[in-house]
C-alpha cells in the first residue's frame, strides 16, 4: 500500500470514529433526560406514598389512644414503674445520676404525644407526685417543625425548691455516706428540659418516644428475666453439688462393706481358735 493510500485509510477511521462519538454522546444525553423524566415520576409516586402513609398512622394513632389510657391506668397500679423502666435501659440509665433516680421515684406517669400532623412533632409529658425536689406536678418538653422544616422545641420551667436543683449538681463526686464515687456523675437527666440545642436530633426524645413508649414492660421486666436466668444457674450447681454427694455417699457405703468385710473375717478367726 502506498504512503498516500495509507493517509486516506487514516483519515477514513478517524472520521468514522468521530461520527461514533457524536452519535454517542447524542444517545447518552437522550438517555440522561429520560432518566430524569423517570426520575421525576418516581419522586411523584414517593410524595404521594408519603402522604397516604401519614392518613395511615393517623388513623391509627387515634386507634391506639384508648389502649395507651387503659396501660396507664394499669401502670399506675405498680410502684415505680417508670423508674425502673428508665433505669433498665441502656442510653437513658447512663444519664442518670443517683439522686435523678431519687428524683424518678416520685414519677408516676409518662406521656407521648403525636400531634395531629405528625410530621409537625410530638411532646412528651411526665407526671409527678408531691416531691421533695421540685413544686411541679407536669414536667413537658415539646418539639416542633416550624412550615420551613426547622426544628425547635420548648420545655416546662422546673421550679425547684431551695438547694434541690439537680442541674446544678451534675459532676458531684460524692455519695451520702461521703465516700468518693468509682465514676463522674453523669450530667443530670433534668439538664435535658433546659437544652433545646438540637431539637431536630433530640436522642433522649427519640429514644422515650420510639423504643420505650410502644413498650415500656419489655424494659421493666429485665431484671425479672435475669433473676430467672441466674435462678437456672443455681440449679444447676444445685445438682452439681447433689451429684457429688451421691458420689460420696456411694464410695462410703463400698467401704462400709469393705469392713464389714473384715469384721466378719475376724468373727470367723475367733470362731475357729474356741473349736480348736
Amino acid at each position: 500500500m502506498s504512503a498516500s493510500a495509507a493517509k486516506v485509510s487514516r483519515k477514513e477511521l478517524n472520521s468514522n470514529h468521530d461520527g461514533a462519538d457524536e452519535t454517542s454522546e447524542k444517545e447518552q444525553q437522550e438517555a440522561i433526560e429520560h432518566i430524569d423524566e423517570v426520575q421525576n415520576e418516581i419522586d411523584r409516586l414517593n410524595e404521594q406514598a408519603s402522604e397516604e402513609i401519614l392518613k395511615v398512622e393517623q388513623k391509627y394513632n387515634k386507634l391506639r389512644q384508648p389502649f395507651f389510657q387503659k396501660r396507664s391506668e394499669l401502670i399506675a397500679k405498680i410502684p415505680n414503674f417508670w423508674v425502673t423502666t428508665f433505669v433498665n435501659h441502656p442510653q437513658v440509665s447512663a444519664l442518670l445520676g443517683e439522686e435523678d433516680e431519687e428524683a424518678l421515684h416520685y414519677l408516676t406517669r409518662v406521656e407521648v404525644t403525636e400531634f395531629e400532623d405528625i410530621k409537625s412533632g410530638y411532646r412528651i409529658d411526665f407526671y409527678f407526685d408531691e416531691n421533695p425536689y421540685f413544686e411541679n406536678k407536669v414536667l413537658s418538653k415539646e418539639f416542633h417543625l416550624n412550615e420551613s422544616g426547622d426544628p425547635s422545641s420548648k420545655s416546662t420551667e422546673i421550679k425547684w425548691k431551695a438547694g434541690k436543683d439537680l442541674t446544678k449538681r451534675a459532676g458531684q463526686t460524692q455519695n451520702k455516706a461521703g465516700k468518693k464515687r468509682q465514676h463522674e456523675e453523669p450530667e443530670s437527666f433534668f439538664t435535658w428540659f433546659t437544652d433545646h440545642s438540637d431539637a431536630g436530633a433530640d436522642e433522649l426524645g427519640e429514644v422515650i418516644k420510639d423504643d420505650i413508649w410502644p413498650n415500656p414492660l419489655q424494659y421493666y421486666l429485665v431484671p425479672d428475666m435475669e433473676d430467672e436466668e441466674g435462678e437456672g444457674e443455681d440449679d444447676d450447681d444445685d445438682d452439681e453439688e447433689e451429684e457429688g454427694l451421691e458420689d460420696i455417699d456411694e464410695e462410703g457405703d463400698e467401704d462400709d462393706g469393705e469392713e464389714d468385710d473384715d469384721d466378719d473375717d475376724g468373727e470367723e478367726g475367733e470362731d475357729d481358735a474356741e473349736d480348736d
